[in-house]
Parts: C-alpha cells; structure tokens; sequence
C-alpha cells in the first residue's frame, strides 16, 4: 500500500508530504483548488512521461518520491528480487525533473530506467481516471477491461507471442517478395561475374607472384648475360679475376704480419672475405644453371596478367584485390540464391504460424466469452443499484468473416446496454446518457478493481454525472472496496465523501505574487464543515451542517 507521497516544486505545490492510511481516503477541494495533482505527481512516480512545464514557476527541479509497504504484496516483491533492486518492507519510489526537461527515476536508490519504473508500478496502484467513462466508447478499451477481469493474462502472452512469431514471418515474406525482381536481375550479373572469375581463379597473393615472375621473364636475357659477366670478373676470367687478386693481397698481408704483428688481424679479414667471395661464385653459378628463359612461358605469363588487369579494372578494384573481390561476389551470389530458397521455405512456415497464432487467440477468444457473460451479469447487478433498476448490459463480440490477425487476438467486443423496459440491447454510444455513461463506467471499474491484485486503488474524481440517492450508493461502493484494499477518492460529492474513512482538503493559497497548494488532513468538525460546504456552498448554515452530520455518521 501508499504509505506516503513526498512532493517538492511540482505544478503549485511548494511542499507536500502525505502519509497515508488504509482503508478509502477521500480528497476534496474547491474546483482549481488542485484536487488531482497529487495523482498526477504519483503518476510520474509510476513512470509517465515527464517535461519541464511541471515545475514550479522558478523551480530548478521537481521531485516526487512516493514511499510503499510491500510486506504483503508477492507481486512487487519478486519483481524486485528479479531486477535485483534491493527487496525490503518498504518500497522507494523517486522521480526527479530539472528545469531543462531532463529526468532521472530510482527504486530504492538505484537508478533505473522510465520501462523498470512502470512494470513496477503495474503491481503498486491502479489508477482509475475522471475520464474512463469516454474510454469506454472505444472497443479496445472494452477489451482491456475485459482482458483484466477475466485475469487471463497466460493466453494474452500466449496469443502475442504467436502473433509476433506470423507477423516476423509475414514481413519477411513481403520483404523478400518485393526485392525478388531486383533480386533476379542481380543474381544473374553476379552469376556471370562469378563464372568468369571462377575460370580465371586467381588466388589470393597469386597476383604479385605474376607480376615478379613476368618482370623476371621480361629481363631474361639481361640477367642472364649480367650474371656471366659477374662470374666471369668473380672466378671464370683466364686473366685477372677477383678471387685471384684477393689471394695475391691476402698472402701479402701474412708475410707482412710475421714483420709486423697489426697487419695479421686485416689478413684475417680478407680470408674471411675470400670465403664469402668463393660462396657467391657458387651461387652465381648455380642461378645461371637454373636460370630459364622460355618464351612460350612468358607469353603465358603477360597474357595471365593483362587478363587479371583487365578483369580488376572490370570490377572497379585493384589487381591485388581482385581475389578478394571474387569472395565478395560469390558470398553475395550464395546470399541471393539463399533468399529465394528462403522464399519457398516460408510458405508453409508461415501457414504454420498462422495456424498456431488462430489456436492460441480461439482459446483467448473462448475465455473472453466465458468471462463476458459473468461480467456482464455483475455490471448488470451493480447499474441497477445506481438508480437504473431497468438496466441490463451485455458483452457480446462481432463474428468477421476474414478475421484480421493482431496482437490482442480476433475478438471485437461491443457494449451494448438498455437502459428502460422494453429498450433493445444497443451500443452505449446510441443508449446512454452521460450520467449514464458514468454509472456504468463506475460499477465496471469497481468490478474489476476487486479482480485486480494491486493494493491500491485510485479513483480520480469518476464520480462525474452522479448525484443525489446515487451519490450515497457509490460512496458504499467504494467504502466496501477500501475495507479489503487502499482506496484513494477524489471527489466533488459528499454523498460520497461522507463515506471515507478519511478525508483531506485540497485549498490554494495566493500571496499576490504566487500561488500555492496545500493539503490537509480532516478531523471530525473540519470534515462536517468542508462536507457542508460542499452541499451548500460556501454559506455553511445549521441545516447544511446537520446533512452533513448525517452523512458523516452513515459514513
């Protein structure tokens, strides 16, 4: 349950703390006294979307922090322990707004994002707004009500799941269909693309050994004629030759270093050399032994390499990247084979979908009617004891021919009401009047409030268009309801004020420069005088007082 509400530079309410109690709380006030900010503040608690025009005027930011005794709710409790928010007896909820519209939400300390903060909520407070009555013209909210009193929530995810599981299908299937033409034409380029590269199957790096080979071929005769000449100057000359000339200085050297012992270190230095000379000859000699100049092979070569150039400037890439290119467009050509394989496979995964999605929405679709006809009897029953002793109300739902898959199954339920004997069962928009409207949106939120496992009801001023004898029926009503679970009423009437366990007074102050909100809780003689005040006015006489003793004490 709410225990308390904690309101910092909200709309024109400086400071407001409220602790609350069990049982049904009335909240009344002058009209624009600010009756329902208070709900709207705990609404932001609960997660609705926040800007900056609801601070105080000259406010640098508001707060709301909305405190909650979970001892006996299961549902808050593990949704706690499943998001790991520290579970505890007590539930802190805190919203924060800056004046730049930016906002900030916590559980208990921790920083959670707005989605966290209204599934949360979902298990704290349900709120009833002042103009549900209008919703209840809209077929999907007849079947939001319905769906809550049935509490079949199993088969809505059930329905919803599947729905999801076709409609992924059925977009993937539109999507493949409408790219199929350009899909065809590109797959054939690509199958072109891919066989010519396929036939020259040229491997990834193969490029640079074409170009070095092709280079090598193209200079043959140089090499082969620079490399004798080196070897001939190296070892094969039948005069001078290097290995020769370094022989002669390094015998030199040696003689010389039994004179002079400095010059045996450069003889060795030259023996040294001499060695790596004698190796290169080796090597130069048997590169001329291998060398080999084929014509018919570097014509093979050029034509290799012209093709591959040709063939990358085809495709808009560098030679050295055509191998990689050729990936590219044989990964894209197994892609695009593979969505028209995917094509015919989705046909019977689709009709399966579908099949799957109609058997979980019939099931939804018979336990709504199972839950209708209830429903139906119980608002009945109620509407009748708020001064519509004809009435009778039924839930019945429209057969289609080509139902329309969607997420909250096939059904379109409809409303229909006779408010008079004799009156055909009609839809509420042709039947009933606005207090009549009222009174029935009254006695099906009731309903389905007792059905609902939140701990605390909030009724935002839904009383609208009821008086009198009617007035007192619902303020019953709600008592009943508040001796199992917290009520919050805002209300204009006293029929139905008078039957609170509690009551607080809305007032606005003014000081010429700001203006103010303020609550108050009402004891005895100040309730009495605020629940005269509302049956006469601001004149508060002996009479008006005594009504009001009178609906205080049936209170």
């Amino acid at each position: 349950m709410l225990t308390q509400l904690t309101i910092h530079n909200f709309a024109i309410v400086r400071f407001l703390e409220l602790d609350l109690r069990d049982g049904m709380t009335c909240v009344t006030g002058e009209t624009g006294a600010g009756k329902s900010i208070a709900i709207d503040a705990l609404g932001l608690c609960l997660g609705e979307r926040a800007d900056a025009g609801m601070l105080r005027h000259g406010a640098e930011k508001a707060e709301i922090i909305a405190r909650f005794n979970i001892e006996k709710n299961p549902g808050a409790q593990q949704w706690l322990d499943a998001n790991e928010l520290d579970t505890q007896e007590e539930c802190i909820l805190r919203r924060v707004i800056t004046h730049e519209g930016r906002s900030r939400a916590y559980i208990n300390g921790t920083p959670v994002p707005l989605a966290q903060l209204k599934q949360l909520g979902n298990t704290l407070i349900n709120i009833h707004g002042q103009h549900a009555h209008q919703l209840l013209l809209k077929p999907e909210y007849q079947l939001t009500v319905l769906d809550a009193y049935a509490n079949h929530q199993g088969l809505l995810d059930a329905t919803r799941q599947q729905y999801q599981n076709w409609r992924s299908l059925h977009a993937e299937r539109q999507r493949l269909r409408q790219a199929q033409e350009q899909r065809q034409a590109r797959l054939q380029l690509l199958e072109y693309q891919v066989q010519e590269l396929d036939e020259f199957a040229l491997q990834p790096g193969e490029f640079a050994d074409i170009e070095a080979e092709h280079t090598r071929l193209a200079n043959s005769e140089s090499l082969l004629n620079d490399s004798q000449y080196c070897l001939q100057l190296l070892h094969d000359s039948d005069d001078v030759t290097i290995c020769s000339l370094l022989k002669n200085v390094q015998d030199k050297l040696e003689t010389l270093g039994d004179v002079d012992a400095r010059l045996k270190s450069i003889a060795q230095m030259l023996r040294d050399a001499q060695i790596q000379i004698e190796e290169s000859q080796y090597e130069l000699r048997g590169y001329l032994d291998n060398l080999d100049i084929d014509p018919a092979r570097f014509v093979l070569v050029e034509n290799r390499l012209s093709k591959a150039m040709e063939l990358a400037r085809k495709h808009h890439v560098k030679p050295e990247d055509l191998a990689d290119k050729h990936q590219q467009l044989r990964s894209e050509l197994t892609e695009l084979s593979a969505a028209d394989e995917r094509l015919q496979e989705l046909a019977p995964a689709l009709q399966q979908a579908r099949e799957e999605y109609l058997s979980a929405a019939q099931k939804l679709s018979a336990s709504r009617k199972r839950y209708a006809e209830e429903l139906s009897q119980q608002i009945t029953e109620q509407i009748r004891q708020l001064n519509m002793p004809a009435g009778q109300l039924e839930i019945v739902f429209h057969p289609q021919e080509t139902p329309t898959p969607t997420a909250l199954g096939l059904d379109i339920p409809e409303i229909q009401v006779s408010t008079n004997p004799g009156q055909p069962l009609q839809g509420l928009a042709k039947v009933a009047s606005g207090g009549e409207l009222s009174r029935i949106s009254l006695a099906i939120q009731v309903i389905t409030a007792q059905r609902v496992a939140t701990p605390t009801l909030i009724f935002d001023e839904v009383d609208v268009g009821i008086s009198g004898g009617t007035a007192s029926i619902v303020g019953k009503m709600l008592r009943k309801l508040g001796e199992s679970t917290q009520v919050l009423v805002v209300t204009h009437l006293p029929q139905v004020a008078g039957h609170g366990h509690q009551q607080y007074l809305v007032a606005k102050q003014n000081d010429g420069q700001q203006t103010e909100t303020s609550m108050q809780l009402l004891d005895t003689d100040m309730r009495l005088h605020e629940l005269a005040r509302l049956l006469g006015g601001d004149q508060i006489t002996t009479n008006t007082l005594a009504n009001a003793r009178e609906l205080l004490i049936s209170g």
